[in-house]
């Protein structure tokens, strides 16, 4: 018996019995094993392109030689101020249940859904993550992502699937924007140039427009059509093209470089005429148990003073007023509108600046169209001269439209004059990504900007710079948080570090003036850190906030005392 050539019985009978039902006429049909039903196009990136996904900023390739099936796989490429997201719209029926999977490897890669949920992971080899959500009764479509994180090496990802019903709604949208064109730049300082190019067009809208200076990597600037860039240098020319993307992430080809040079002379100075650094210090408009103050009690030590809070006017959207609060006014025995304004005279008058804050927790200000940026624009100009505000601070906890403040702001800007002040307040979750429209509102109106103090209280965990997750009221929290917006593109200058006064000053997050400090030395020096130590120093940091001077004064003025004196110690 020649082992090489006998057939077993068991593989016989099939054989044979093949060979009947095939003389009697009878076909076989073999069975094919059931495969998930996968509704993401070119989910295995076989085409060799990018066909169906869209990138932010330009940063992903399908790549060759390491696939993980096939022979192409996803490559995203993180910068220090994009974290490689790559999305495609799916059609999918409402209120079922999908299951999300793909195949990553890289540093800190994330996979999820819009509105449905995410997972990640961290590998050197072939990984899969998977994913299950439902969709909502009124869902047609939903957005899949994957992305890495900030300034960490390249990832990849490879066989995406999305298993579950397909849907009836539109098909993506797959087609680009028209390319924005009459791209000019002028308007020469010694440290900026202005750039205007004509709008693009697109069915369903502009999101954003990307600037990208030289052979740099793209900045978005939001849906503008007018932006300055900023902190360059004297007598030198630079080369800037434009590029317009939809919601859908299709961006069209970047239009022809134009260049221009910059003045010759110093480098200007920084909105609002402040000092190198800065102690910013909300006043309270309202009695909820701290030490009542007038204006002229706050603090010496603190050089910006943020009244809170503006007043939404009802009958005019976007407009704002202001009114001293009548029940202060009489538990300070009578603190009238003319006190109030020569009290910001006399704070004025000793090298302080006193700006107008708008939002706060109960903050019903909605700027969200252009009517409502002109109403903003135009009632703020009035309340800042009536008053002799510095500035203005946004503090809108409830979020802001990038586009609309935007312009709101830019248009304020124009009418009050270079003096203007312009702070922000966010909180720590509004700033953790340069796509969140916080972040894009501080990166589109980044020329005019001032200072950027985002809460770092009353925030639980969070993502840092570096990928890892730190719990708030730590020194890594605070350092490892203001690093992604010194690594998005803001100025050291236009950073500082929000943190309550007192352990009353906020629901959670309050750290000990020492920590403040310590996380100060840490970005500018490199000294004092904890676990993280950023890879570089941010010796122009502008400095601190803290909520509020009234809580600081009832904790017998820590505050303002120890961490002031720091701020205006570093070099």
């Amino acid at each position: 018996m020649n082992p090489r050539t006998h057939r077993p019985h068991s593989a016989v009978i099939p054989v044979l019995l093949a060979l009947v039902l095939a003389l009697a006429g009878v076909v076989l049909i073999p069975r094919i094993s059931s495969a998930a039903t996968n509704l993401v196009t070119n989910g295995t990136f076989e085409t060799g392109t990018l066909a169906g996904w869209s990138c932010s900023a330009g940063s992903g390739a399908a790549v060759s030689g390491s696939a993980h099936t096939g022979t192409y796989a996803l490559q995203g490429s993180p910068t220090s101020g994009d974290n490689a997201r790559c999305t495609q719209s799916v059609s999918v029926k409402p209120s079922s249940t999908y299951t999300l999977s793909a195949w990553v490897k890289g540093s800190n890669v994330y996979l999820g859904a819009e509105g449905g949920t995410s997972t990640w992971t961290s590998s050197t080899g072939w990984a899969q993550l998977t994913t299950t959500f439902t969709t909502s009764a009124s869902a047609s479509t939903v957005t899949v992502y994957l992305h890495g994180w900030y300034g960490l090496p390249a990832y990849q990802a490879d066989d995406v699937v999305l298993d579950g019903p397909g849907g009836t709604g539109p098909p993506p949208d797959t087609t680009a924007p028209t390319t924005p064109g009459g791209l000019t730049v002028g308007s020469p300082t010694s440290s900026s140039l202005r750039l205007n190019w004509s709008a693009a067009s697109d069915a369903n809208g502009i999101a954003r427009y990307d600037v990208v200076r030289g052979s740099g990597t793209p900045q978005s600037v939001g849906n503008v059509t007018s932006w300055t860039a900023t902190g360059l240098s004297p007598s030198t020319t630079y080369s800037f093209k434009v590029r317009a993307c939809d919601a859908a992430g299709n961006c069209s080809p970047y239009g022809a470089a134009v260049s221009g040079t910059t003045s010759s002379g110093p480098v200007d100075p920084p909105p609002g005429n402040l000092p190198k650094h800065i102690l910013t210090g909300y006043w309270q408009n309202f009695d909820n148990g701290a030490t009542l103050q007038r204006i002229r009690d706050v603090q010496p030590n603190y050089d910006v003073i943020a009244v809170a809070f503006a007043d939404a006017v009802p009958s005019q959207q976007g407009a704002i007023t202001f009114n001293l609060d009548p029940t202060l006014s009489s538990r300070l025995g009578g603190y009238t509108a003319a006190e109030f304004k020569a009290d910001i005279a006399a704070k004025q008058a000793a090298g302080k600046k006193v700006i107008l804050s708008v939002g706060g927790e109960l903050g019903t200000i909605s700027v969200a169209n252009s009517t409502a940026a002109a109403n903003f624009a135009s009632s703020a100009l009035s309340v800042l001269r009536e008053y002799g505000f510095n500035g203005i601070d946004i503090d809108l906890e409830n979020g802001v439209n990038a586009q609309y403040m935007g312009q709101a702001l830019q248009s304020l800007r124009s009418s009050f004059g270079s003096g203007l002040i312009i702070a922000m307040a966010p909180q720590t979750i509004d700033m953790q990504s340069p796509s969140f429209e916080y972040f894009k509102l501080a990166l589109a109106i980044k020329d005019i900007l001032t200072v950027v103090n985002v809460q770092y209280y009353n925030s639980g965990a969070m993502n840092g710079c570096n990928g890892q997750v730190y719990s708030q009221g730590t020194v890594d929290f605070i350092t490892a948080q203001a690093c992604i917006m010194l690594k998005g593109g803001l100025r050291p200058d236009q950073v500082g570090l929000g943190l309550p006064a007192s352990s009353r000053g906020a629901g959670s997050g309050y750290v000990s003036p020492t920590i403040v400090n310590n996380a100060l030395d840490c970005l500018t020096k490199g000294t004092n850190c904890g676990s993280f130590k950023p890879d570089t120093t941010w010796p122009t940091l502008r400095g601190a906030m803290t909520w509020s001077t009234n809580w600081d004064a009832l904790n017998g003025n820590q505050f303002s005392n120890q961490v002031g004196s720091h701020v205006h110690s570093l070099p």
